[in-house]
């Protein structure tokens, strides 16, 4: 286990991932615990190797944190971060997914 993460990350993704986990604290107001378990449950698959997560470096962090946080609307869009892009979407509406369930191993913090 890479700290606080489930994969195994080199350097630059343990600080891309924790820059996501940033991300989702601040956009979605939710405690570091729940933004790292939100990670953990999409990306900690046991036969992932560390390659296959640097892919997710070639966009912002706010573009897989909104992911993590919402479903797609009605016509398959989801928030991106980019201002402009994401001028179409009427992102209050937009359902929220579920954080993972509190006896999930992804959460690997306390909760605040």
């Amino acid at each position: 286990m890479t700290h606080e993460f489930l994969v195994p990350l080199s350097d630059t993704m343990l600080e891309y991932y924790r820059k996501m986990a940033d991300v989702m604290v601040e956009l979605f107001a939710m405690d570091r615990a729940e933004a790292v378990a939100r990670i953990n449950e999409r990306y900690a698959r046991a036969d992932t190797e560390a390659s296959e997560h640097e892919i997710t470096g070639h966009e912002f962090p706010e573009f897989w944190a909104y992911g993590l946080y919402y479903k797609h609307d009605v016509n398959l869009r989801l928030p991106t971060g980019d201002e402009e892009a994401d001028a179409a979407i009427d992102i209050p509406s937009l359902e929220r997914w579920p954080a993972p369930p509190e006896d999930s191993p992804a959460w690997t913090l306390g909760r605040a």
